[in-house]
């Protein structure tokens, strides 16, 4: 097995992964699925590639410090890519596939980027208008065949090409230059995904992903064990913090295969495929998991649905610390007959689920715990590496905390109840911009933005995003993220926002589920038409009765007093959602602003 000590004295991000490659040698390293058959490169190939591509754009005039946009869908090829730019001496500038015309040029003119990697066609078409405006970047890179395009100040190079020479030369030039890339050198500029407006550059230097990865790995190795084929599956788009640091550089350093997920469509079958023993997940995935899977079992009968509600109610009685010898016979049974089935749905081999990037909601958590599914919950931002802290078995998982801070981690909670966060993880500051800076990093804090506080067994408690919290016409505190988790969790509501801040009490907008939709369509003789459903006094009743029974297990401040109808689901592509699946308040205000305002008039 591998010696996980050397990840705190590696010097730099690229120097960790040749001295994984060296070791692991022709066993498999990265994983996708092509022509219908997963196919895999071993870490020797994949250090070879990495090499001669970091060599490849020094040639065509990068230096050191370069910026190097990457625009691409999780792959192999992301991954060397952004190892080859480092072994460059570059800095990565990963950006999302759904970025627009606009998102690219920002970045890029924001970034001063010199070149671009880009994987397709497709994600070409925003992306070569958005470099001819912004006039910095001089090279493409296409790792598939783009439309030609003509332009004087943009020279194309095909992948294949680049990946030519002698892999022996090529690396005994990157590891003279690695040599003189440390830890506090910049690594890659991480760009928000903006639920609040313009994405900021976050300058992420080596050894902030170094302590993260030090930190989780620590966590692998003491509270599950570490094998040799361990397998992550990469689901999340690799341009955020989340996936870049726990779902690449996690699994790189320990020597673990990264296989590539097809998409969400395929996401359940590629789970049972690959039988990964570690995924990393954002908690709107779980919610559509168990919601999933609630639904299978039940449509299997009264046995199995009595199997589920008893395991849902010990596990809830764990949770809450009130366990049961009583309950001990059931809990083997289930063990026996239940969990099986559910573990075989996510391949059989999954050691944990680590859910991060958003709140997730304490019963998902017990849910999934409940099935005999170990899910832990981190905290964290992309300026702090992005993980600040996890649930751990050695220190007690409880599904309303977000763990104890990871190793090399310092939190303290500042008067106003804002977490504050320092160490080698903390982000250098914005790029180029000195004033967010500024507010952000105070005496080497990092002030998070969230509200919490730290619990008697020292973990971390977070309430709420300190900018999002609503604060009524009374003075009264409410945590929105709370009540919308709750309310996603009613089987009749896909999505909800809430608002109220001062008002006198808070409201709700409201997407319904359409499959529940569907159904109730049928069991009352109306044609499945969403808008028409919605205008209809029985189905709106329908919904408050869900909403009702939030009501019922909220605060008198907390509870929904009205709602409205989204006129169609938040998503990535109206600009509602962020990549990471998180809603953008701003713009869905701006949006429903005068339907929000008529649920306070009369």
């Amino acid at each position: 097995m591998l010696q996980l000590s050397d990840i705190d004295t590696a010097n730099n991000l690229v120097a960790l992964f040749l001295a994984r490659a060296d070791a692991k040698g022709n066993r498999p390293f990265l994983g996708a699925k092509r022509d219908g058959t997963w196919q895999t490169i071993s870490w020797r190939e994949a250090a070879d590639q990495v090499c001669l591509l970091a060599q490849a754009l020094r040639r065509l005039g990068l230096e050191d410090g370069d910026r190097v946009a990457l625009v691409s869908e999780n792959r192999p090829e992301w991954c060397i890519a952004d190892l080859a730019i480092m072994a460059a001496g570059c800095v990565t500038v990963p950006t999302y596939i759904t970025n627009t015309q606009r998102d690219h040029l920002h970045i890029l003119d924001n970034s001063g980027a010199s070149a671009v990697i880009v994987s397709n066609a497709k994600l070409s078409v925003p992306l070569i208008p958005a470099m001819m405006g912004s006039g910095h970047a001089e090279h493409v890179i296409a790792i598939d065949d783009i439309r030609q395009f003509q332009s004087g100040g943009i020279t194309c190079h095909d992948w294949a090409a680049m990946l030519t020479g002698d892999p022996a030369t090529a690396r005994a030039a990157v590891d003279a230059r690695i040599a003189k890339i440390g830890r506090a050198d910049l690594a890659c500029i991480i760009y928000t995904s903006g639920t609040g407006g313009a994405p900021r550059g976050v300058m992420q230097h080596h050894g902030a992903i170094l302590c993260n990865v030090a930190g989780a790995a620590d966590i692998l190795e003491h509270d599950f064990g570490l094998e040799e084929d361990e397998r992550f599956l990469s689901f999340l788009p690799l341009s955020h913090a989340y996936e870049h640091t726990g779902g690449q550089f996690l699994p790189i350093a320990v020597g673990a295969e990264i296989f590539y997920s097809e998409g969400l469509e395929k996401l359940a079958s590629n789970i049972e495929e690959t039988r990964p023993t570690i995924m990393v997940v954002v908690p709107r995935l779980f919610e559509v998991l168990r919601t999933r899977i609630m639904k299978q079992i039940e449509k299997q009968g009264k046995l199995a649905n009595y199997m589920m509600d008893r395991a849902l109610s010990i596990g809830e009685k764990k949770a809450a610390g009130r366990g049961r010898l009583i309950d001990k016979p059931m809990d083997l049974l289930l063990e026996k007959a239940l969990r099986p089935k559910i573990r075989q749905r996510f391949g059989g081999r999954i050691k944990a689920m680590v859910s991060g990037g958003a709140p997730l909601n304490p019963d998902v958590g017990v849910f999934f715990d409940s099935m005999g599914l170990t899910m832990l919950q981190g905290y964290g931002q992309t300026e702090a590496g992005p993980v600040i802290s996890c649930n751990r078995p050695a220190a007690g998982i409880a599904m309303a905390t977000v763990g104890p801070p990871m190793r090399g981690v310092e939190i303290k909670i500042a008067e106003d109840g804002e977490i504050l966060c320092r160490g080698e993880l903390v982000m250098r500051g914005y790029w180029r911009n000195k004033a967010e800076t500024a507010r952000a990093l105070q005496d080497g804090w990092l002030h998070t933005g969230d509200i919490g506080h730290i619990d008697a067994l020292g973990r971390i408690v977070i309430t709420d995003r300190k900018k999002d919290m609503i604060v009524n016409d009374k003075g009264d505190n409410i945590a929105p993220q709370k009540i919308e988790g709750m309310l996603t969790l009613q089987p009749e509501i896909a999505q909800a926002m809430v608002s109220g801040d001062k008002r006198p009490y808070v409201v709700g907008l409201i997407v319904p589920d359409a499959e529940w939709a569907l159904e109730w369509a049928r069991a009352n003789g109306e044609k499945f038409d969403l808008p028409a459903l919605q205008s209809l006094p029985a189905f709106r009743s329908a919904v408050r009765t869900a909403i009702d029974r939030v009501n019922a297990d909220v605060s008198v401040t907390e509870k929904v007093r009205q709602f409205a109808f989204a006129d169609e689901a938040f998503s990535i592509d109206n600009e509602e959602m962020t990549p990471s699946l998180k809603i953008r308040r701003h713009k869905i205000k701006e949006r429903y602003q005068d339907r929000i305002d008529g649920l306070y008039r009369g």
